[in-house]
């Protein structure tokens, strides 16, 4: 049967959309009647991070190099700290505590360090034991230091968690050497890594014992990922990084894949040229979701409480473009719907859920942010 052109560019358009319908969720929906906030800690500049503390008292990283413990309505700077540049989009970043601080009183930060080979900086992920007390740090330990050092100033990453087996996951971006780092595991950059909690190398890491490669390399192919996160049933990594001028996108991190930058890719050069023209390739995993135009992700959790009604189980994540927070809802490990919260709030850094099950966000140049449900 012959099929006519009209009727052939009919099906060809029909099924364009159907799998760009497939790769990107329903349009965004505006909701920000759904719930109220409040400021809970004011005056901060550059809040990248934050983590509760068992007593609820609450760390902040200022990306300025400033480690605060607000408790009691009040921010105390936390003393020993290492030396931190900031320069760019890097300084002082990601937070978290050890999955036993109750017992170790541990945590975990990533910021830039000059330390090591070659002129500029790097991403460095250092622990050290928290006398909460006192407000000083104590014990550092650098876990990870990422080589050689860059001149350049952006796409240091740098998100942290922590898994069932409590290995360590780390993010690292490629520094803007895309057609250098990310594709090469023997090169620092552009990747996820895994090491036990106190920076050894699991033996069975995928590239564990290969001759050159950086061992401590988990999967590789990224751009500057600045979203990590455990999901609270399976057990998975979540992760989401910047792309270009669209292209953003939200990984399920295995062990060992490749993720395609920059030999795929949803988005373009921010002038507008392309760099690659193609979206899929043999042994390169898809995004289980992707944005463009690009939102600036930054910060994500999963919401693990009954508060919000009907988004127990739904992802959260900061926009610093768009200036709002995101509400993803996930079925099947795939995205089905967004919705946009505190519209024009400003620049979402992260977002947390507090040992209380209220969601709160850091928003840059005003503070921290409770959310309650109307």
């Amino acid at each position: 049967m012959k099929i006519s052109a009209p009727i052939l560019l009919f099906l060809s358009v029909s099924l364009l959309a159907q799998c760009q319908n497939k790769q990107n969720s329903t349009p965004i929906e505006n909701n920000p009647t759904s719930i109220s906030y409040e400021l809970i800690v004011d005056d901060l500049t550059i809040p990248w991070a934050m983590a509760f503390l068992p007593d609820k008292s609450l760390l902040i990283t200022e990306k300025s190099g400033i480690l605060y413990h607000f408790i009691e309505g009040e921010k105390i700077e936390i003393e020993g700290l290492p030396d931190i540049l900031m320069r760019g989009q890097g300084g002082l970043m990601d937070i978290v505590l050890h999955p036993n601080y109750e017992e170790n009183n541990l945590i975990y930060f990533s910021y830039i360090s000059t330390q090591g080979d070659g002129e500029g900086s790097n991403t460095a992920i250092m622990r050290a034991k928290l006398d909460a007390e006192r407000n000083i740090l104590t014990d550092n330990q650098l876990l990870y230091k990422a080589s050689p050092n860059s001149t350049k100033e952006h796409h240091f990453g740098s998100r942290i968690t922590f898994d069932n087996n409590g290995y360590l996951y780390f993010t690292i971006g490629d520094r803007g050497d895309r057609d250098v780092n990310p594709q090469d595991i023997n090169r620092d950059c552009g990747k996820v890594y895994r090491l036990y909690d106190d920076g050894r190398i699991p033996a069975d890491n995928p590239f564990a014992g290969q001759i050159g490669a950086k061992e401590a390399i988990y999967s590789f192919g990224h751009r500057n990922a600045q979203g990590l996160t455990k999901h609270p049933e399976t057990g998975k990594i979540w992760e989401h990084e910047h792309g270009p001028k669209g292209g953003d996108e939200i990984n399920i991190i295995e062990k060992g894949k490749n993720y395609g930058w920059p030999v795929i890719s949803y988005g373009i050069n921010y002038d507008g040229t392309t760099f690659t023209d193609i979206t899929h390739k043999e042994g390169m995993e898809q995004p289980i979701h992707y944005w463009t135009p690009s939102i600036a992700p930054s910060g994500m959790c999963f919401i693990t409480s009954d508060i919000y009604k009907g988004w127990k189980g739904n992802l959260l994540v900061g926009s610093l473009v768009f200036q709002h927070l995101e509400l993803l809802t996930i079925k099947d490990d795939q995205v089905v719907n967004r919705e946009k919260l505190l519209p024009d709030i400003g620049r979402v850094r992260d977002v947390r859920i507090g040992p209380d099950g209220y969601i709160y966000v850091a928003v840059e140049s005003k503070g921290i942010f409770r959310l309650s449900p109307k």
